[in-house]
């Protein structure tokens, strides 16, 4: 399978982990990446919220050059996902075709035009709908049943419905779930797993933002997980860079090591901590480490 890669910013920036995991189970897995150099960051949702023509046609610069390539884009980021799904869902209405008309004509200098054809799904969609989950789980080669893990997948993979396609691809809902299970680790379910990470508010009200970091971990810490899977770099920025100041302002002692759900899949393909860059991460995954010292080969 040939994708159009959008790494976005954090998986070069504040996650630099993710980059580099990703592009190694991808090439096990058989997933040929073709990068889109020079794309334009989604906007993260903050920009459309002041400015959703830029956003927009910033999208569909992204989209125009993936479709050039005639390949679905790939992303990495619940958050890219989120974002790039709804500009999409607004380029295509059937019921304005003008918009996408406006939007064309900002692209017009740099040769492109966004037909309105472009597939957008993230890595997580793509392991689930397109290879199969028993395909994937084919080509592991250690399982992790020695860990419980809790999904988290946070807001921009699950809302809005309507721009995410559930109700044409239902498994979305628990497709990380789906995951957990075939690598053979325990699912620790919880209620905060949809709801946001607190990322989008630490600019403006640090402090709540922080209690929810310490909501989401220490929940799930008290549900004895051994650690939380995300497929959103935000939210791992959040989860794992705010937990220090989460367990001061909360007096609770939380300590919870944030996967990235490339990590998670690439220990199962048989790459080593160090391969994943566990050790970037700034809570300790010591416990995942010997955790997987004690697991059994497929």
């Amino acid at each position: 399978m040939k994708v159009a890669f959008y790494p976005g910013c954090v998986s070069k920036g504040g996650c630099p982990e993710l980059y580099p995991a990703t592009v190694k189970i991808c090439e096990k897995l058989g997933i040929e990446l073709d990068e889109l150099e020079g794309a334009s960051c989604t906007g993260s949702g903050v920009l459309q919220e002041k400015d959703r023509l830029l956003g927009d046609v910033l999208n569909a610069r992204t989209f125009a050059m993936a479709e050039q390539k005639n390949l679905p884009i790939m992303t990495i980021c619940s958050t890219c996902q989120g974002v790039m799904a709804q500009a999409n869902k607004r380029l295509t209405d059937p019921d304005h075709p003008e918009y996408l008309e406006e939007v064309n004509t900002f692209l017009k200098d740099e040769g492109l035009e966004y037909k309105g054809t472009t597939v957008i799904k993230h890595i997580l969609w793509i392991l689930v709908e397109d290879f199969g989950v028993e395909q994937v789980k084919s080509s592991f080669v250690r399982k992790l049943n020695d860990l419980k893990l809790a999904p988290f997948y946070g807001c921009y993979i699950v809302r809005p419905s309507w721009a995410l396609d559930f109700e044409d691809n239902p498994d979305r809902q628990q497709s990380l779930e789906m995951l957990i299970e075939a690598v053979g680790a325990t699912v620790v379910d919880f209620e905060g797993k949809t709801r946001c990470c607190g990322f989008p508010i630490l600019t403006i009200n640090e402090k709540n933002s922080v209690s929810m970091v310490a909501k989401h971990t220490s929940t799930v810490q008290e549900l004895g997980a051994d650690a939380m899977v995300t497929p959103c770099p935000l939210c791992h920025l959040n989860l794992d860079g705010y937990q220090p100041k989460a367990r001061k302002q909360s007096g609770i002692s939380i300590h919870m090591p944030i996967l990235h759900l490339p990590q998670l899949i690439g220990l199962a393909l048989g790459f080593s901590p160090a391969d994943m860059g566990l050790e970037r991460h700034i809570i300790s995954t010591d416990a995942i480490t010997k955790a997987l010292k004690e697991s059994n080969p497929v």
